[in-house]
């Protein structure tokens, strides 16, 4: 779906769930620089949605606006029915984040950091020590659940933070980049985590520059370049007639090879 337009595929039909996230016109400015510049989207409702681009293209600050971790200089954004700046208590209590930089308090140990997580939420105590329980047995962390954070590996950070998202059963989770710099055995576990929670009906919106990761995990994408959204829709819409998402992505990215690359860089490899 082109730019500049927002498709309510859900929220527009009778009968049909209202849109997760709804955004209106959202900028942001760093200085010169022009982060986000006056996106529109709707996303859907129960899916898998993937937020895709290359770097520097405004993913996390869009999510950090989204998640009310950022002000935006103009705009709005709807999460569940409620705006995000008006309403934010409301909103903070149907979301999940796993942001991309996760600071956790490192001196308690995994089951100490979603006790602590949990009571925050008010949740009650027993009810956290369940919910613990049985996210640390599927996260693949109850043999890790007394040591520190601070000695945890980083895919076993990205897992517990993972756990004190999902701690009070949100209505959307946002993850920024949930697979950088984690191993292929944590990887999977944490995608059969967020198979198994939108297979429930929840949502979850998470950014990444890898395209057969998004093309395998999502069935809705938005593509954005330059702080703007180039193209958003089912898989099969944004692909079109393109073999892969990565193909699609490239052309409408405008990402195209150098012919010249070898003859610029004619001394790589050669003789020393």
């Amino acid at each position: 779906m082109p730019d500049g337009t927002v498709e309510d595929v859900a929220g527009g039909v009778p009968g049909t769930a209202p849109p997760a996230v709804r955004v209106e016109g959202l900028w942001k400015r760093f200085g010169e620089q022009v982060a986000v510049a006056g996106i529109d989207l709707a996303l859907p409702a129960g899916r898998f949605i993937g937020l895709v681009g290359p770097n520097g293209a405004g993913k996390t600050t869009t999510l950090s606006m989204v998640t009310g971790l950022l002000r935006p200089d103009r705009g709005r954004v709807e999460v569940v029915g409620h705006d995000v700046w008006r309403d934010p208590a409301g909103v903070k209590a149907r979301i999940g984040v796993l942001p991309e930089g996760l600071r956790l308090f490192e001196r308690l140990s995994g089951r100490e950091l979603l006790a602590y997580t949990g009571r925050l939420r008010g949740l009650p105590g027993t009810e956290v020590d369940k919910r613990a329980t049985q996210l640390l047995e599927v996260l693949d962390l109850a043999g890790a659940q007394h040591k520190l954070v601070v000695d945890y590996s980083t895919g076993m950070r990205k897992k517990i933070g993972l756990a004190a998202a999902l701690l009070h059963n949100p209505e959307v989770l946002f993850l920024d980049e949930p697979f950088e710099g984690v191993d292929p055995v944590s990887a999977q576990t944490i995608r059969g985590v967020l198979e198994r929670y939108t297979g429930s009906g929840a949502t979850v919106v998470f950014s990444s520059h890898v395209m057969e990761l998004v093309e395998s995990l999502c069935d809705w994408v938005a593509v954005m370049a330059a702080g703007r959204i180039r193209a958003h829709g089912t898989l099969a819409e944004v692909r079109g007639g393109a073999p892969s998402l990565q193909a699609a992505f490239l052309e409408l990215v405008g990402a195209r090879g150098r012919d010249d690359a070898g003859e610029s860089l004619d001394w790589l490899g050669g003789a020393r």
